[in-house]
């Protein structure tokens, strides 16, 4: 008797061990998982304004859930991110609001309820939103990305044709003045012609008259296409240059001396520190009729003492080396750190848009790209001595000569050091602008039905 009273004691104390141990294991359970709800921490706050779209991205060490509405009178956007407590980076994503974005006048950031932060984001316009996460890459961990677009977005063309208005009038009257001097010239042959010659003339020298200047049925539009920016560094150097800040140096150089040239206007792709999707470039182009594409970058290489500058035209064969193929690999991964919504269905357009690339294009940028490379051999060391080919995917313009011009290796800490040498910018964007022109005077454009 005693045997069993002790034996059902002894139970009975195990069943309410087991019963503590389940009670402590679940609340363990449920600590852990409040832990991982809430233990994400935020990495860092970014904010990349632009014409085209403001962009805020949130890094943080775990995918976060967010949620979003519009509220309207006054606009703004209300986003909640789950699994977060409130911390002095985020509070930082509010002095980081600049009083030029065209689209964010203020951030707002608080503690919603325990657990989510809220984000309010006061708008100067309607905006259309596209929020989407993106999986670590490169340098980064897990991004937040909230893009905001105007409802009615800017139009690149407009704009163009307005800034170009003045320069539209001029070569105008400079063609009529062209007009008249081929007119006289040629009256001047026929009178020539009809004046009888006699034995005793006497001599007259020969005046030479100065050359016809070149007549351009409307204004050549060059597109200047500066890689990278915003979350896309481009290639980093060990001195820290970034390829996206020395690219965009030398782009708004080559934009100002062609703004000097009578009968053509330049188009910047992007004129800050933003990041422009690869596809979107393309579109941008296209968009101004543009009538050839000049991406600038900044080479890198595996091996710091490759050196020299490279140009690069579009090849549907593969590319003409192994380093040509390496270049056109690193420049394609672009949209993958900079962070591209491959949800929306512009992705769809822009699989369609680069595979349309034609023969004739390439053709076209193969003669464009020996008159860049020879004027800039003239100054500076060349990788190669003709130029390379790969399947680059922001030269797929169909209808656009398009090249690429790799200024210099940036991971070469000599050349990385010329980069950033304002001589040798403006060299190589007068360089560029020397081939351009020698293309375009052997190869004018026609004219188009309706004049932009």
């Amino acid at each position: 008797m005693r045997i069993k009273k002790a034996l059902g004691q002894t139970n009975l104390s195990r069943r309410q061990h087991l019963k503590k141990t389940a009670k402590f294991l679940s609340f363990a359970l449920l600590f852990t998982e409040v832990e991982i709800a809430w233990g994400a921490k935020i990495l860092g706050v970014r904010i990349w304004p632009s014409e085209d779209y403001t962009r805020i991205t949130l890094e943080s060490d775990t995918p976060l859930p967010i949620t979003q509405q519009i509220l309207t009178n006054p606009d703004r956007l209300v986003v909640d991110v789950q699994g977060l407590e409130l911390n002095p980076t985020l509070k930082d994503l509010v002095a980081k609001v600049k009083p030029n974005d065209p689209y964010v006048s203020q951030i707002r950031v608080g503690q919603f309820q325990p657990g989510i932060v809220r984000l309010v984001f006061d708008l100067k316009e309607p905006i259309k939103p596209q929020l989407f996460t993106l999986d670590p890459v490169a340098e980064y961990n897990y991004r937040m990305v909230f893009d905001l677009y105007p409802t009615t977005p800017p139009d690149p063309l407009m704009e163009l044709v307005k800034s170009s208005a003045r320069k539209e009038s001029a070569l105008a009257k400079s063609n009529e003045e062209v007009d008249l001097i081929a007119q006289f010239a040629t009256k001047k042959e026929k009178d020539a012609a009809k004046t009888p010659v006699t034995p005793t003339a006497q001599a007259i020298p020969e005046i030479k008259q100065a050359p016809t200047p070149t007549k351009y049925q409307r204004l050549i539009t060059i597109a200047i296409d500066p890689g990278h920016g915003g979350e896309d560094p481009g290639a980093i150097g060990s001195l820290g240059s970034k390829e996206k800040h020395v690219v965009l140096s030398i782009a708004k150089r080559l934009k100002d001396k062609i703004e000097n040239e009578a009968y053509m206007r330049p188009f910047l792709t992007r004129d800050g520190d933003y990041f422009v999707p690869l596809h979107v470039r393309v579109q941008k182009a296209r968009r101004v009729e543009a009538d050839l594409f000049v991406s600038i970058h900044a080479d890198a290489f595996i091996q710091p003492h490759a050196k020299g500058a490279s140009v690069f035209a579009l090849s549907q064969m593969g590319a003409s080396s192994t380093m040509a193929r390496w270049m056109a690999n690193k420049e394609n991964a672009s949209d993958l750190v900079g962070g591209i919504n491959i949800k929306t269905q512009d992705r769809q357009v822009a699989n369609l848009l680069l595979d349309m690339s034609t023969t004739a294009q390439i053709k076209d940028s193969l003669q464009v790209g020996n008159s860049v490379l020879k004027q800039i051999g003239g100054f500076a060391p060349l990788h190669k001595g003709k130029v390379e080919q790969a399947s680059f995917a922001v030269l797929k313009a169909p209808d656009i000569p398009s090249i690429l011009v790799e200024t210099a290796f940036i991971s070469n800490p000599q050349e990385e050091a010329r980069l950033n040498d304002d001589g040798y910018q403006d060299r190589i964007a007068e360089a560029i602008l020397k081939g351009i022109k020698d293309y375009f005077s052997k190869n004018p454009p026609v004219a188009r039905r309706a004049t932009t």
